[in-house]
């Protein structure tokens, strides 16, 4: 079994099945990090951050799969070792060497930034976003409808979360599509699955991210505005007693804006478009009942897709669990997706319930005082986006032949490259 297969990493759930039933916590041998997969195991390792602090503060995703790793990937990730050598110059001498971001901070620090991004994705905020995304989702069909088919991946779900986020970090419509492709550079490097010139390529691109934005950010110091990003920028972390350097802005613009606050909403459209097109029910009770329904079908998408299949934990001390020991100072790896269809939580996990009771308990925004700070956005772009669908749309289906339901190679990310559907659009 490896999630560096291309056939597990399309479809691991067979795979968390076997795991969570015969090796609930699995040595990895091409990582070598310690593999998390029951419900129970994930909450309660979640709510510990003092026995499983975050990991980027002291380790990066390179370093952490060198722990312990069979010789053949041994011999690889020594070689994006190399790569990270060259690619750490590259930051420091044509742009930004990036700091620990949100979620690869532990406390104190963790909780002293948490509260400046609390306050910059306030509620008043998200949902004054509301009218925005309802219409941008219904221009963006617009631009379909009369064809009654579309590639849903691209000509919806990206656009979508993107051009919302964009909103509010004060970047230009026509900018899209490098900003666009700047994130799914960042994404894939850090997915463990690149070459070392793969992830020098991406690097590059990162830095000439940072060399846009960076314009961006003494724009916005010169001229303060309403808008995300120029909270951040503006803002004084009040703990710290200073505003954010260059360095870590450059950080939390990529990883917790652009990358959190698009990528992974875009996942879960077009995941919960597939999950629809396949199940000919769900579909019907939300045109019957699109009130009632929507939100309960939005954690079904979430918990059955889990865009973010899984992130590394570091253990603080030993730990024993299942008879296994789990030495200090390994990685662990937390897979949210296999936890999400744990039958031990969920009866018929493989399947969407718009009447499973407590909704919100899956683990897709993982849990605790590192809860995804963007959860209530995405939440409403994923309503927003769905109801657009179901109001404009009367029938759906998947184009026959047009599919191979292929996904991006990534350890951490679960992404569908494509989607061709067809549709009847409500008269």
């Amino acid at each position: 079994m490896s999630f560096f297969d291309q056939a597990t990493n399309d479809c691991p759930y067979e795979a968390y099945e076997v795991l969570r039933e015969q090796a609930p916590v699995w040595r990895d041998p091409v990582t070598g990090m310690y593999t998390l997969t029951r419900y129970e195991d994930l909450r309660a390792a979640l709510l510990d951050v003092d026995t499983f602090p975050s990991i980027g503060t002291r380790v990066s995703a390179t370093e952490a799969g060198l722990k312990d790793a069979d010789p053949q990937r041994a011999a690889q990730l020594l070689a994006m070792a190399r790569v990270e050598e060259q690619i750490r110059k590259l930051y420091e001498e044509r742009g930004w060497v990036g700091s620990p971001t949100l979620s690869g901070r532990n406390e104190p620090e963790h909780m002293s930034l948490r509260r400046l991004f609390d306050w910059a994705f306030r509620p008043r905020r998200v949902s004054e976003l509301d009218p925005f995304v309802e219409a941008l989702a219904n221009r963006l069909i617009d631009q379909f409808i009369e064809r009654g088919r579309c590639e849903w991946v691209s000509e919806f779900a990206v656009p979508l979360p993107l051009y919302v986020i964009a909103k509010q970090a004060g970047a230009e419509d026509e900018d899209m599509p490098k900003i666009k492709a700047w994130t799914d550079a960042w994404v894939q490097r850090i997915g463990l699955m690149q070459t070392p010139e793969q992830r020098l390529r991406s690097a590059e691109m990162d830095i000439e991210a940072q060399q846009y934005f960076q314009e961006r950010f003494e724009e916005l110091r010169r001229h303060p505005n309403d808008t995300l990003l120029s909270d951040l920028v503006n803002s004084e972390v009040e703990d710290w007693k200073r505003k954010l350097t260059d360095n870590e802005l450059h950080s939390e613009t990529m990883a917790d804006l652009f990358v959190g606050g698009a990528e992974t909403t875009t996942n879960a459209l077009s995941g919960g478009v597939m999950l629809l097109a396949r199940d000919p029910q769900a579909w019907d009770a939300l045109k019957r009942n699109p009130e009632k329904n929507l939100e309960p079908f939005v954690e079904e998408v979430l918990r059955l897709e889990s865009p973010v299949q899984c992130l590394p934990r570091e253990t603080s001390r030993d730990v024993e669990l299942h008879g296994v020991r789990i030495p200090a100072g390994s990685v662990v790896s937390l897979r949210y997706a296999a936890a999400n269809r744990d039958p031990a939580r969920y009866d018929a996990p493989d399947t969407i319930d718009l009447n499973r009771r407590h909704p919100r308990g899956h683990l897709a925004f993982g849990l605790g005082s590192h809860h995804c700070l963007g959860a209530p956005l995405a939440r409403r772009e994923l309503l927003f986006g769905f109801k657009a669908l179901i109001e404009r749309v009367d029938r759906l289906w998947l184009i026959e032949g047009a599919n191979d339901f292929a996904y991006q190679r990534n350890y951490l990310l679960r992404a569908l490259k494509q989607l061709h559907i067809g549709f009847l659009a409500a008269s």
